[in-house]
């Protein structure tokens, strides 16, 4: 059970205020403020959320949760560029293809970490943010699916997890295999019959279930798949916030950093500029940008489409300067979450610091090696990179300027990095449940 006595604070605030520029020449950005707004909480929705989010009852084949992709063991993402959704066995770098139901491709982008998402600051989701609050819609929010939306989740938060139960790739399966795909395939999302409500009546079939959701809606209120989606945001959300590493215990109580990370704090929020995009206290602006990353995998297509780009955040507004521009990732516990970019393409912190120093030079430049692709699916993962006018796209779609840093600077950023790691919430607060309702393997 959780005790709440233990929970963390609604609200975190420094100790000292510290919206000052550090004393060091050359320092352009102000460290950010140490304060921070999660969700109330509630005990028994997040409890309950921890056993969906492990469930594979949620897949289209029940064999797929959502800590396949977004695990403890690989701190709540799959440990690879790109994973592999339904049809494959196993996790992280060693998921294998199941050979008697093979995917179609690789989930075609980078899984993002869970970590801090509950923050009021996060205001879109997915690297393109695809949904986002929009004060000028009815719903308040942005979504792919517009009008056809379903209504009454609690959070954006709680809105992102209702997607990828609908992803082919990731947890609906294909070819109309089952009936969550069938309604999927179809266009019936909503309503009656449609794949959200296939997966509520699945997870209200099972007494367990029903009985943990009696006193959070009522015993005689059917199960809507916006519940469902409310407990696992509740649970992400608790899980996983990283609020004390090395980095909050200096803006919160003024505790000095390692030298080196120090020296790394000085440049990342000075010369090297690194705080211009990744800025506040989770280092992120929430921003979209065109940094000319590689591009690998299946790309991002319509059905209709053969490509293998990805432009993403033009793909949302369909304004071409927003082309091949994506979300600032936050840098909480950065140190352990690669691969890094939105297609995953660089294994290492120390190969994408470096793609930041010269964004073309390092995408004419790339080496297949740096990916973390284990199992090959239907083959070529590189063959955008391969096509010199392609590559010409996203490197004339780069904003950033080319800068130096010597070896010993980009050591000292990522001691920097290395200071954003909170160990705790690597571990996360309630784990993983020894069974889950549905009575089915958990990974």
């Amino acid at each position: 059970m959780i005790e709440l006595r233990h929970l963390p604070r609604k609200t975190f605030v420094s100790s000292i205020a510290i919206w000052v520029a550090l004393g060091s020449a050359g320092v352009a950005e102000p460290l950010p403020s140490a304060k921070v707004t999660f969700p109330e909480i509630n005990a028994p929705l997040i409890e309950l959320g921890q056993l969906l989010f492990f469930d594979p009852i949620l897949s289209g084949n029940k064999s797929v949760s959502c800590a396949t992709c977004h695990h403890p063991k690989f701190n709540t993402a799959d440990g690879v560029s790109l994973g592999i959704g339904d049809g494959g066995i196993g996790l992280g770098p060693d998921r294998k293809i199941d050979r008697e139901n093979p995917p179609e491709k690789r989930i075609p982008r980078n899984a993002p970490a869970l970590f801090n998402l509950g923050a009021s600051e996060f205001t879109s989701f997915f690297h393109d943010g695809r949904l986002e609050v929009d004060e000028t819609r009815p719903s308040g929010i942005r979504t792919p699916l517009g009008g056809e939306m379903e209504s009454g989740f609690a959070s954006l938060l709680s809105a992102q997890t209702m997607f990828p139960v609908l992803s082919a790739d990731e947890m609906a399966g294909h070819y109309s295999e089952n009936k969550v795909s069938t309604a999927v395939r179809q266009g019936v999302l909503t309503g009656e019959g449609g794949a959200w409500d296939i997966l509520a009546k699945r997870v209200e079939a099972l007494p367990e279930y029903r009985a943990k959701f009696d006193p959070l809606i009522g015993a005689q209120a059917p199960i809507h798949f916006t519940d469902i989606s409310d407990a696992i945001a509740a649970f992400v959300d608790f899980e996983w916030r990283a609020t004390n590493s090395p980095f909050d215990l200096h803006l919160r109580l003024d505790q000095p950093l390692a030298p080196q990370a120090e020296a790394g704090k000085n440049l990342f929020y000075g010369d090297a500029g690194c705080a211009t995009c990744h800025s506040g206290l989770f280092q992120t602006d929430h921003q979209f940008h065109a940094i000319a990353m590689p591009q690998i995998g299946p790309g991002k297509a319509a059905s209709f489409e053969r490509h293998k780009r990805d432009e993403g955040r033009m793909r949302v507004t369909g304004n071409p300067a927003d082309a091949y521009a994506f979300r600032t990732p936050s840098l909480r516990n950065v140190a352990h979450t690669g691969p890094y970019g939105h297609s995953g393409a660089y294994g290492t912190l120390d190969q994408v610091i470096r793609h930041h120093l010269d964004p073309v030079g390092s995408l004419k430049a790339y080496l297949e090696t740096y990916a973390v692709l284990p199992d090959d699916i239907a083959g070529g993962d590189f063959d955008l990179m391969k096509d010199a006018s392609e590559v010409a796209k996203i490197a004339d779609a780069n904003t950033l300027e080319p800068m130096t840093l010597t070896d010993t600077e980009i050591d000292e950023i990522i001691a920097f990095l290395h200071a954003l790691t909170d160990e705790q919430s690597l571990k996360g607060a309630l784990g993983i449940p020894p069974s889950v309702p549905s009575g089915l393997p958990i990974d």
